[in-house]
């Protein structure tokens, strides 16, 4: 029996679409078998621009959002109308791998920038400012962040807009996680400060609801677009390509959008709060490994003292672990990651789980050197 720690999935751990959004989609079914705009039916659009207008973005009209098959799809369609051969994205480093693959796979390049782990994962400015070349076409915020955990606050936000600003660069901000912080963390949304730059936020319904199999995700289009006509064109041809994304789900949008209650699961008391206390406060006691605390999403990010375990191939660290302790995680050079001393922990198991993991994983450490 394996402890699969390596997928965001939260139904694979108990945690179920509320009854009411599958009532809401139930309801729909009837009406739901045909074809919706390319871009996503009125309602689900109008819901988000509610949504995403009282977070401060301004400007949106509902012809600025896209609905898709999962932000994955989105993101995808997003590079390939964007990039010529050999332009460049800057992406965080660790980052969700799916934005790395997306620019490669549109001939891009990505550029990654360090996110610093002793400043609780936040981007590092002066890397970033590096970075930038002729060739930079977009930066990439993700937003909480995937795999850390990290909320960044406005400061960093405003920093981050001023250089996209000066050097004429696309935001691409990734906020799917943005309704699951914790210990009272306001999420800014990087479109609400970044006024004065073309934006994109990626948003959805699989993590704040729990809805991954339902593949519900959206853009939202904000700021300038004097130098951005040819670009959304391509956006709007890749949306009719693909007909329309899966109308049942758009169907539920309003209703999960209308809730504004806290999540019970991220209050003290709540599932995940208890779990992401729990699986820090434990990492920090095995000899050798240590945490940075997160704040939102369900990944922790550990480092390993790979000086102490002979550690070069983080890779082969994972397979090793697996094999003896039939745990499996995800390594940190597979966030692009660029040293072999990480690797994330999806902490949805239950507590009793994670007990077990952590008396694995101290067991394992007590003997293992590369």
């Amino acid at each position: 029996h394996i402890i699969k720690l390596n997928i965001g999935n939260p139904a694979v751990f108990g945690f179920h679409t509320p009854e009411r959004i599958v009532n809401v989609l139930k309801d729909h079914l009837s009406i739901a078998d045909a074809y919706s705009d390319s871009a996503g039916i009125l309602e689900a659009r109008e819901a988000i621009l509610k949504y995403d207008t009282a977070k401060g973005i301004k400007g949106l009209t509902v012809d600025d959002i896209y609905l898709g098959n999962g932000c994955s799809e989105l993101i995808v369609n997003t590079m390939q109308a964007l990039l010529n051969p050999g332009d460049e994205i800057l992406i965080p480093a660790p980052d969700y791998p799916l934005w790395t693959a997306s620019v490669a796979l549109a001939n891009g390049k990505p550029v990654h920038y360090i996110c610093d782990e002793s400043s609780d994962w936040m981007p590092d400015i002066d890397d970033i400012k590096k970075k930038i070349t002729p060739r930079t076409r977009g930066l990439v915020i993700i937003n909480p962040n995937n795999p850390t955990g990290a909320i960044y606050p406005l400061e960093i936000l405003q920093e981050i807009a001023a250089i996209a600003e000066k050097n004429e660069l696309i935001l691409f901000s990734d906020e799917i996680y943005d309704r699951l912080a914790m210990d009272g963390i306001e999420h800014i949304s990087t479109a609400a400060v970044a006024e004065n730059v073309f934006c994109i936020t990626y948003n959805g319904l699989s993590k704040s609801h729990r809805a991954c199999g339902y593949r519900c995700g959206w853009m939202a289009l904000s700021g300038p677009r004097e130098n951005a006509e040819g670009f959304i064109a391509g956006l709007n041809v890749l949306a009719s390509m693909r007909l329309c994304s899966n109308v049942p789900a758009q169907t539920i949008v309003k209703a999960a959008l209308d809730d504004k209650l806290p999540d019970p699961d991220c209050i003290p008391g709540g599932r995940l709060y208890e779990q992401r206390n729990y699986i820090y406060e434990a990492i920090n006691t095995i000899p050798g490994m240590s945490a940075v605390k997160p704040k939102a999403s369900f990944y922790i990010f550990p480092k390993i003292d790979a000086k102490r375990f002979n550690i070069t191939d983080d890779e082969k660290f994972a397979i090793d672990l697996l094999r003896d302790k039939k745990i499996l995680i995800v390594n940190g050079t597979g966030f692009n990651w660029p040293a072999p001393d990480h690797f994330r922990i999806v902490y949805l198991a239950d507590i009793d789980t994670l007990k077990a993991v952590i008396d694995r994983f101290g067991d394992f450490l007590s003997y293992y050197h590369q």
